[in-house]
């Protein structure tokens, strides 16, 4: 096992992980309100029936006879969201010795992990109004770093246009958001993300981009923490932003049928390449919150 940490080092840590926790917590919170918000906007005669409401759903990690922690799923389906979700997990133990071999510090903490997070993403009825991923994160071995960001995939081929308005506005967001943190590189971020939401099987990025970070620790938690917060607020500022602006556009059966083979390329990027659905089914995580983020239908030409 790792050597053990003097009492004051852990105490700090011990606070430094409740505040994450709480905080993602709070983030969840405030996105339910302002997406039923959305729902309760979207009128006829575009959209019909009752606004959704989010389900909550906790969900402990293993089979219960220790605590490894766990999570609140909750998803909304309604008139405006074909299916958004928006998780916070908090989950600790010991990963797997094939794995903690691929993680910063698990050598040196004897495989043993905290993890707390984030993580959403909507799908709409709409194929005007684009879909959308967020997800911020703590990670503990024997070192600790945030990891997360946000990315916009628009799903017919005019919008995909980096001169869009709304990719334009999109990004003028996260870019203010990094521009308020001492040290923050957005053009870095946005590269990150822009490498990192690829399909190379096709030779095409999945969307329009955004931000992405990973293993971020500058040596200033409390900078560091307050940058993954402003993560946060800030798309659950923009995002709705766009929403609304679309969510009154009447769309055609040919868009819908876009929209739907576009989808295609999120469930292809999911299960093929991304590293949270990898870190997720590999700590024993809850497999329904971890695939929620597949579109509820798509076609593939």
């Amino acid at each position: 096992m790792g050597q053990p940490q003097p009492a004051h080092e852990a105490s700090n840590l011990e606070d430094r992980k409740a505040r994450a926790k709480a905080w993602f917590e709070t983030l969840q919170t405030d996105l339910i309100a302002r997406f039923e918000a959305l729902e309760d906007a979207a009128s006829l005669p575009l959209f019909k029936g009752a606004a959704g409401r989010f389900e909550k759903t906790p969900w402990q990690r293993g089979d219960g006879s220790q605590d490894l922690g766990g999570g609140t799923m909750a998803v909304l389906r309604g008139r405006l969201f074909e299916k958004v979700g928006v998780h916070v997990s908090c989950v600790y133990g010991e990963f797997a010795p094939e794995f903690a071999r691929t993680i910063p510090g698990a050598d040196k903490s004897g495989g043993r992990f905290w993890a707390s997070g984030i993580s959403l993403i909507a799908h709409m009825h709409s194929p005007k109004a684009p879909a959308v991923h967020m997800n911020t994160r703590m990670l503990v071995t024997s070192e600790s770093w945030f990891g997360g960001g946000a990315d916009l995939t628009p799903l017919l081929a005019y919008q995909r246009d980096q001169n869009f308005s709304d990719a334009q506005d999109f990004h003028a967001a996260l870019k203010l958001t990094c521009d308020r943190h001492a040290g923050v590189d957005y053009a870095a971020m946005k590269k990150h993300c822009d490498d990192y939401f690829y399909l190379p099987h096709r030779d095409e990025p999945r969307g329009i981009g955004g931000i992405f970070y990973d293993r971020y620790n500058t040596g200033d938690w409390e900078a560091d923490f307050a940058f993954t917060q402003d993560v946060g607020r800030s798309f659950a500022d923009i995002y709705p932003q766009i929403v609304r602006r679309r969510m009154a556009e009447s769309w055609s059966d040919a868009e819908r049928e876009e929209q739907l083979v576009r989808r295609g390329r999120y469930v292809e990027f999911n299960l093929l390449y991304d590293r949270g659905t990898t870190f997720g089914l590999k700590t024993g995580g809850n497999v329904a919150s971890i695939l929620s983020s597949m579109p509820p239908v798509v076609k593939w030409p």
